[in-house]
């Protein structure tokens, strides 16, 4: 009987990095007096604080988030001028003041939006995408579904009072996120001051932004206020700094620019963006045993960003899932699998940097846990 040594070989990494304790808004010397708070790493999409994010509550004109991204993913052309629906005029609240019989490019109907918080502006937008408000609102609740927003539903596009329109912190948040993705919504919703052309109807319109925080808040890339009297004053707000975005949304919240630009200012003090994975680094690298004594090189596609805080980088848990059988070089192989305290925050693929021949007595390679037992015998 000959014995053939080989290797099952299977790994859980400890590395110097992470095992992470997720943070809540208790950990730190700071909260918020409003009903509801939510701060999130725009890429990553971790919650780095939160106030009873996850209940449903009126947001105002912050609405006007979902309204321009809507628009935007379902207008082509933004330069496009368009008569204004009759039921946009007068429509109670902000307003730029439309007339009837105006026409006027989209473009500036999304400046009116988000700048003015025009509640004509939003169902001019609503009637030209959706056909109507109520065809608007669907389209609205089409992408908080396909977002991952399930605790959220949209009634109309401006954010008046209605019972059936409510959303949450955490839920406005990750539609911000996927918003900010947008060059040109970030565009709008960064820009302090615009100036709409003159229309058949109007002379040109001047319009200030009402969002405070771009010009007191260093890194500020907007978003959008909002107040109703049941919602309370309401502001989305988002900081850039390092190649890093946090979001920050507080409902009902009577200092909203105060505790949201301390929030933000605090979630690029207390969190450090940390690469756990490097594209152009193999992941594992370690001999087999196969026909050459080869050895094995597996690495992923993409690199992997996530904040920390400092108390947090302690270990982390790397979980790799291979199985190998005359893999050839590039072929995907398996998966990576990252772990925090215990949590599943992130799943790559793996592929192989190099060919891998058959091996010896075994068709597969398995890598599940810790187990390196080299002196596993086979009698054939």
């Amino acid at each position: 009987m000959k014995k053939i040594k080989y290797l099952f070989v299977f790994l859980a990494i400890l590395c110097s990095a992470i095992v992470l304790k997720p943070v809540t808004i208790n950990s730190f010397a700071l909260g918020s007096s409003g009903k509801a708070m939510c701060v999130l790493d725009k890429d990553s999409k971790r919650v780095l604080y939160s106030k009873n994010m996850n209940e449903q509550l009126p947001m105002a004109s912050t609405t006007k988030v979902v309204t321009a991204i809507t628009v935007l993913n379902n207008c082509s052309n933004l330069e496009q001028y368009i008569q204004v629906d009759d039921s946009a005029i007068g429509v109670e609240g902000t307003s730029i003041y439309l007339k009837k019989g105006e026409t006027i490019r989209v473009i500036d109907l999304l400046y009116g939006l988000m700048l003015r918080s025009g509640n004509d502006s939003a169902v001019a937008l609503a009637c030209h995408v959706g056909g109507s408000v109520d065809g608007f609102a669907k389209l609205m609740n089409e992408l908080a579904t396909k977002i991952g927003a399930n605790s959220s539903h949209f009634a109309n596009p401006h954010g008046l009072d209605n019972r059936e329109h409510y959303t949450t912190a955490y839920d406005l948040a990750l539609i911000t996120s996927y918003a900010l993705n947008n060059p040109k919504f970030k565009q709008i919703v960064s820009t302090k001051n615009y100036v709409m052309p003159a229309t058949n109807k109007s002379d040109k319109r001047y319009l200030t932004n009402k969002n405070r925080l771009l010009s007191t808040l260093d890194g500020c890339c907007g978003v959008k206020t909002g107040f109703t009297s049941k919602a309370g004053r309401c502001l989305v707000s988002a900081v850039e700094r390092d190649n890093r975005t946090s979001v920050c949304v507080v409902l009902n919240c009577g200092p909203m620019f105060e505790e949201s630009a301390d929030l933000l200012d605090a979630s690029f003090t207390d969190y450090e963006q940390t690469k756990i994975i490097d594209k152009n680094k193999e992941i594992f690298n370690e001999y087999i045993i196969d026909k050459n004594n080869g050895k094995l090189y597996l690495y992923t596609q993409e690199d992997f960003y996530y904040p920390l805080t400092k108390e947090e980088k302690s270990k982390l848990k790397l979980n790799y899932d291979v199985k190998l059988d005359d893999a050839q070089a590039g072929d995907e192989v398996g998966e990576i699998q990252v772990f925090l305290d215990k949590q599943l925050i992130k799943t790559l693929k793996l592929y192989t940097m190099n060919k891998i021949d058959k091996l010896i007595d075994s068709k597969t390679l398995q890598i599940r846990e810790i187990l390196w037992d080299e002196n596993l015998d086979e009698n054939k």
